[in-house]
């Protein structure tokens, strides 16, 4: 029998090795200077015009509808939100490199690849605002969204679970043979849990198809990336794994769509996990519950603002003539007026009936569930001042 401990054959030292950190040098793959022009040395991808194109504007997209967002927030609209401001090329750019069948397990930062796949600014309204015409039915934070028809499996606010769901949901579809891999999303401070360890491990052992893509943009709400960590990243542990890694400019359109098209193929391919490590920065803050200005300078800010995903794409495209910069501001301003008109109307829209509270999970509600919800209703009935906008929905 085949001798399967690979430990067997690890090469022995009579003297004692010690390795340190800088031993391996991890490089990152960038394609794109900030200005738009290639890097030395550097070729296009092997991507059409006509996606570029669609990149690019689903990132704008992504920057307007989080501002706008933002401000329905502070006007008390909706409740939530988080923004992907600088980080639009990490998901957009990755999303286009995969089949619009692949799953997607999210954080909460990835509407862009959502939007990539055709998710309306109605869609995204309804989850919002926890409407009647909400999927998840109003029982989610804003932000959390799912699509079945966009094979985007819904977000869960605990960090790091959604990694060895990914794992598993990647294993699932090797033992399937239906071509098809699992892209998961995370941030460098979800890769402290417990999840990420265990859901790499998982990947690597059985082999499966899974990219587990980290976002590295250097915090973790208000902790900084050196007080997380000592390591070199998130990209030397997937080596310590054994998976294969990837790092890359997240700030480049290219690069990313690039790594992530080579990981896809090593995915499919080899029934193999890889792991991106994507270098990005946030210059937004972690959410509308976050003050950035308690941890972190307006200089640091600024010399990440030079690096802005879009501006560096978009002056590819403006000097490659597949981009006309004034009818660019015009169709941003028609996807401001879209965004707002859309909130206007979907605000509007009413909540989920009442009954939805306690569906979906058993068959028929058990009597305490409708006992306590028969007790909700009387209570609000008795102070209907105190509830708004549920006439009619109880």
């Amino acid at each position: 029998m085949k001798d399967r401990n690979h430990l067997a054959d690890i090469k022995s030292s009579h003297k004692v090795s010690i390795i340190e950190k800088g031993t391996v040098d991890i490089p990152m793959l960038q394609l794109l200077n900030a200005d738009g022009t290639l890097v030395k040395g550097a070729k296009k991808p092997d991507v059409d015009d006509d996606t570029l194109v669609k990149i690019y504007k689903t990132m704008r997209y992504i920057r307007i509808l989080d501002e706008r967002m933002i401000a329905a927030q502070r006007q008390g609209r909706i409740s939530f939100y988080l923004a992907s401001t600088g980080e639009e090329a990490a998901s957009v750019a990755s999303a286009a490199a995969l089949d619009n069948k692949d799953m997607i397990f999210s954080q909460y930062r990835e509407q862009g690849a959502l939007a990539y796949r055709g998710y309306t600014t109605e869609a995204f309204m309804n989850q919002m605002f926890s409407n009647e015409k909400d999927p998840n039915k109003g029982r989610q934070m804003p932000i959390h969204y799912g699509s079945k028809e966009h094979a985007f499996m819904t977000i869960s606010s605990p960090l790091g679970t959604q990694i060895p769901q990914a794992a598993g949901y990647a294993y699932g579809q090797k033992m399937q043979k239906e071509g098809k891999i699992t892209i998961c999303y995370f941030g460098e401070g979800a890769a402290s849990e417990g999840d990420f360890h265990a859901g790499l491990n998982m990947a690597a052992v059985l082999n499966c198809p899974c990219i587990f893509f980290c976002r590295n943009n250097g915090y973790a709400i208000s902790t900084p990336a050196d007080e997380q960590f000592a390591g070199d990243g998130i990209a030397s542990r997937g080596l310590g794994y054994g998976v294969k890694t990837i790092r890359v400019d997240g700030n480049d359109a290219f690069a990313v769509y690039a790594a992530t098209k080579k990981a896809r193929e090593i995915a499919l391919e080899e029934n193999a996990p890889v792991l991106i490590e994507a270098m990005s920065y946030r210059l937004a803050a972690h959410s509308t519950s976050d003050d950035p200005t308690g941890y972190r300078s307006k200089d640091e800010e600024e010399r990440w603002r030079q690096k802005d995903p879009i501006q560096r794409l978009g002056k590819y495209l403006s000097a490659k003539k597949l981009l006309d910069e004034e009818q660019d501001e015009k169709d941003a301003e028609q996807m401001r007026q879209t965004v707002l008109a859309e909130l206007k109307k979907v605000e509007k829209t009413d909540v989920c009936h009442i009954d939805e509270l306690i569906t979906d999970v058993y068959d028929k509600a058990p009597w305490h569930l409708q006992e306590q919800l028969d007790e909700l209703k009387a209570h609000m009935k008795k102070y209907p001042d105190a509830y708004p906008n549920t006439s009619g929905r109880l």
